[in-house]
């Protein structure tokens, strides 16, 4: 298709804008300027802090005018406070063909008003498609199922469609390892995950209090999660089994904080390492370690799985992926790295052709209702965890 693509971003912090700590500058690699080229027009930036939102618009606009070609799709963007007010504020030719949602997740995945953003979106934009980033809530599974359901009635009705920010699956790496793992009538044995934070520069409160943040492994390690669901199929939620190092132990003494963590309540501050195992429903078993221990702004993270006569061991899938392989008849390790990889490009691009008619939507990887089932196998780790934590305390 040749018409101009009217996208609404929700959401003017770091999620669509970028963050100096770790490998989240989801607007640099996500950027659909180089996707759409001419016919991007970003219409409108929601943000409740309205000063923020100016800000980043005006930093977009100055930004562009020093690259000429991008002037015309930020020209015509506004600031709203509210999905509400850009309901009432855009002309029916700038309403959205897509929107982005980066809003933090107490905001979005639930039918309660105020943490409902999708469902203020399907009303006020129905033939709207939703991109939404992960997890796709902080609050309650059941809810965010009743919001997947609304999503699917207007995807029967309208024809729009969902996707939620699962990049790694898109990783060509992991494309390989789906590949070899096809074609070879291969069936899984085990997945394990291996996530080790660089946590100096994260000082947002927020995030270092659980019940706001949701906690290490529904916030963060949930790309993790979501990735050994991808290869180990559907998790029986109820073996899930997990143990953590908790603030207040010896090993769970951080020298490198820069912010005060005595101002987060005791029983909401997050646990140092937690370590999960749990049973897929084809058999195989999965295990996850999360980590908050590395100084500076380099992330530790590696992923393997494991099937007869073969072990896939992917190592920093954030940066520059590199994907071990060991196959039948010999010990000799395959090494293949990938250095021009950028699975948040292909995921937006993959989005964009769907919504635009060209490709299926089966060909997004990550839809909203396959992603509440990593939601809900992180929160059975961390209830789990909170549960042995109460044991041994």
């Amino acid at each position: 298709m040749s018409r101009s693509m009217n996208v609404l971003l929700i959401g003017a912090g770091e999620i669509n804008f970028g963050s100096v700590e770790g490998p989240w500058n989801h607007h640099a690699h996500r950027s659909s300027c180089r996707i759409l080229s001419s016919r991007l027009r970003v219409v409108g930036l929601v943000d409740v802090d309205t000063a923020r939102a100016t800000a980043v618009l005006n930093a977009k606009l100055i930004a562009s005018a020093e690259a000429p070609e991008r002037v015309d799709a930020w020209s015509s963007c506004k600031s709203f406070s509210s999905i509400t007010e850009a309901a009432h504020s855009l002309n029916p030719a700038d309403h959205p063909h897509m929107a982005i949602v980066g809003a933090p997740p107490h905001a979005r995945g639930t039918d309660v008003p105020g943490r409902d953003l999708e469902l203020q979106l399907a009303s006020a934009f129905p033939d709207c498609s939703l991109f939404v980033e992960k997890p796709v809530s902080s609050g309650p599974e059941d809810a965010c199922w009743r919001v997947a359901e609304a999503l699917q009635a207007a995807t029967r009705t309208r024809g729009t469609t969902d996707g939620v920010g699962y990049m790694l699956r898109y990783l060509k790496a992991v494309q390989m390892m789906k590949t070899i793992i096809a074609d070879n009538g291969l069936v899984v044995m085990g997945t394990n995950a291996r996530y080790v934070m660089a946590y100096e520069y994260a000082r947002k409160l927020a995030w270092w209090d659980k019940t706001r943040s949701g906690g290490p492994i529904v916030e963060q390690a949930t790309h993790f999660c979501d990735l050994s669901r991808y290869f180990g199929g559907d998790v029986l939620l109820p073996s899930v089994v997990a143990h953590t190092v908790q603030h207040n132990e010896a090993p769970g003494h951080l020298v490198a904080k820069r912010f005060d963590e005595e101002a987060i309540p005791p029983e909401n501050r997050l646990p140092r390492l937690t370590s999960a195992t749990w049973k897929y429903a084809g058999g195989a078993v999965g295990t996850l370690t999360h980590v908050i221990a590395l100084h500076g702004t380099t992330y530790d993270t590696e992923f393997e799985v494991y099937a007869d006569g073969y072990h896939f061991k992917l190592v920093d899938p954030y940066s520059t992926p590199k994907l071990s392989i060991r196959r039948p008849g010999t010990a000799d390790v395959e090494t293949h790295i990938f250095t021009d990889d950028d699975p948040f490009h292909t995921e937006l691009a993959t989005f964009i052709d769907v919504v635009d008619g060209r490709r299926e939507r089966g060909d997004i990887l990550s839809s909203y209702e396959d992603a509440i089932k990593t939601y809900e196998l992180t929160w059975a780790i961390r209830r789990a965890s909170e549960r042995s934590a109460a044991d041994y305390v």
